[in-house]
């Protein structure tokens, strides 16, 4: 192979190179689409919450303090949140 067919294979393969890894980080940049998915309030992990308490306890994920707080919630599929213990839709009041 001479240099001139050396460079242009080179060049090939950075470019390829080059795609596959934007094509990679847009994927990473397009917002998640959670048509399918609903909060489920109740079976959240200390610490394992998506976002803010419904009870302003806090306002950021990862913050929840106990286990299983009706106020705590995590993104679910759809209908698998009734399905658990404890789990639902919407967050307790008064707690």
């Amino acid at each position: 192979m001479d240099n001139k067919k050396k460079t242009l294979f080179a060049a090939s393969i950075i470019t390829a190179l080059g795609t596959i890894s934007t094509s990679d980080a847009s994927a990473h940049l397009e917002p998640k689409k959670n048509e399918n998915k609903e909060k489920c309030y109740g079976v959240v992990k200390a610490g394992k919450n998506d976002c803010a308490s419904k009870a302003n306890k806090h306002s950021c994920a990862t913050f929840a303090k106990v286990d299983r707080d009706p106020n705590e919630w995590i993104k679910l599929p759809k209908g698998l949140c009734e399905k658990l213990a404890g789990g639902s839709t919407t967050p307790k009041d008064d707690v």
